[in-house]
Parts: C-alpha cells; structure tokens; sequence
C-alpha cells in the first residue's frame, strides 16, 4: 500500500481541492457519486436496498384514458404520447445518465456518470455520480426521503468537501422529484400529490406537495405531445461562497426515443437563469431507463 498520496491530499493540497470542489453542489443537486470511493457507493447500496424493502413491488392499476380525464389538455397529450397509457402506474424507476459537468461559465467539461432510482409510492430519490478533474476523482452521493434530503461530495476517496442537509436544500430537491415525475413517470402525473392549472394549449403549471414542501414549475408541451422543457423558480443552486440562493432552474429536453414501448427524452441540459446571464451547467444524455426494479444491487 502507497499512502502517501493521500497524506498530500489531506495536507497540502486540501485547501485548494476545497476551493474547486465547492462549486460543485450545482453539478451533483441532481446527483450522488459511486465507483471507488467504497464508503460513499456501500452508502448509496444500503439506502437502496432499504428501500426496496421499504417500497416492494406490489400489483398496480393499468393507466385509463378515465384516469387522466382531470389533467390539463397539454398533460393528457404527453400522457398519451409517452405511451404510458395501457401500462401499470409505475412504482419506481432506475434511471443511467452519461453527463459533461461544467464547474463555471467557460469552464472545461467534466464528464461524469450517474445512476439513480426514484420511487413514487412514497416519494424517494437515491442518485450516485462519479467524476473527476485534474486527475483527482469527485464522489457524490444525495437522498432525497421523507425525512429531507442530504447531499454529500467526497474528494479522492478521502475526505467531504460537502456535506449539507436542511429544508433549503430538501425544498430544492423537491423541485428535482417533480422533475423526475415529469419526464421519466408520466404514468404518475395523476397522483393526488400534484395539482394543475392549466395556461394555454401547450403549457401548464404543476405543484406538487410533499410532507411540508410546496414546488411549482412550468411544463412545456410541444404539439407532438413532448414534453420539450421544465421551468421552477423554486430551485437552488449553492453558490462559490457557500450560500445558497434562489435561482430560476429549467431542463430543456429533447430527441424523444422508445425503451420498451414508453417514449423519452434521451437528450436534456440543467440550466440556471441568473439576473447576468444562462448558465448551463450540465448535458445528459440518457443511456438506460427500467421501470418497476424488483431489488438487486446497484449496478
């Protein structure tokens, strides 16, 4: 064993590993992080499996036209266009993502993996990213459950560089489960928990309530029926300073494909709208979606 990189990690060059990973909330507030460090990858395993023996599988009503009769007319025509009409109401869903991460306007990308599952019967969100930049590894890892949401990054398998919770940060992630609703459940969009007002023919607002948090955003619904963007005005990002503010969040998403009958966006980006200009800090392109996972290890 060579520890001595570690030992310069953690003394020398721990301040200026801080100072670059700091920024990187914004990129991993949709995200957590696997692969090597163990700690943080055995972490996103346990809340998973505890989950699925939270959450099992059991048998679940087929989506109706009668079911989605009360949404909005933009909604009922993504509904129908996905083809979640004819299938079981999802229950959970595991998502894979391949994404290049920017840390600052003008930045270099940083590519990056990321796996999650999300659950619906009781909202649940467990998202694990790895990357890396200048040859030193970014972990993440960030779960979002009833009791709030936490959110970690460790740097080289070592050390957290940020380790947050609170109701600011479960109130943004609320936003990021209503994201998920959106694009990867439309089966889901009748569920109590959202509320609609419908604005015109290719657009409506959703909220969405759960426990104590109250989000909204705006969907936009192309003629085709794709659900083409994502707008919340209730949304944080974690700023170079440490706080975090409030910052207008949208999710462009396009090149709608099939995966076992159901379609979506394969392509999306992650944007802050900031009163200086958009910043667009992440493009994902979707590598693998499977719905109602029976248990089974991560990965």
């Amino acid at each position: 064993m060579k520890p001595f990189p570690f030992i310069i990690i953690n003394t020398a060059l721990r301040p200026a590993i801080r100072s670059l990973a700091r920024p990187f909330f914004f990129l991993f507030a949709a995200a957590g992080l696997s692969g090597g460090c163990h700690s943080l990858w055995t972490d996103y395993d346990e809340a998973l499996q505890a989950e699925f023996r939270a959450q099992p599988l059991a048998p679940s009503n087929v989506l109706t036209e009668e079911d989605i009769a009360p949404l909005p007319e933009p909604v009922r025509r993504y509904v129908r266009y996905s083809g979640a009409l004819g299938k079981p109401v999802p229950q959970n869903v595991r998502i894979v993502f391949d994404a290049q991460m920017v840390r600052k306007r003008g930045g270099e990308p940083m590519e990056a993996h990321s796996e999650q599952v999300n659950f619906f019967n009781e909202p649940v969100r467990l998202f694990t990213m790895e990357a890396s930049q200048y040859l030193v590894p970014f972990r993440a890892l960030h779960l979002y459950r009833a009791e709030g949401a936490t959110f970690q990054v460790r740097v080289a398998g070592s050390f957290n560089v940020v380790d947050i919770a609170g109701d600011t940060l479960t109130a943004a992630e609320t936003v990021t489960m209503l994201n998920d609703l959106c694009f990867f459940a439309p089966g889901r969009l009748a569920d109590p928990r959202l509320s609609w007002r419908e604005v015109d023919s290719s657009s409506c607002e959703a909220t969405f309530a759960n426990g104590k948090f109250r989000v909204r955003a705006m969907l936009h619904v192309n003629a085709a029926g794709e659900l083409v963007n994502f707008v919340s005005d209730d949304r944080y990002a974690l700023e170079n300073d440490g706080t975090m503010r409030n910052v207008r969040w949208s999710t462009p998403v396009s090149d709608y494909r099939e995966f076992d009958g159901r379609r979506i966006g394969t392509k999306g980006e992650a944007i802050y709208h900031y009163p200086d200009g958009d910043f667009t800090y992440g493009t994902f392109r979707l590598v693998s979606v499977q719905y109602d996972v029976n248990g089974g290890t991560a990965r």
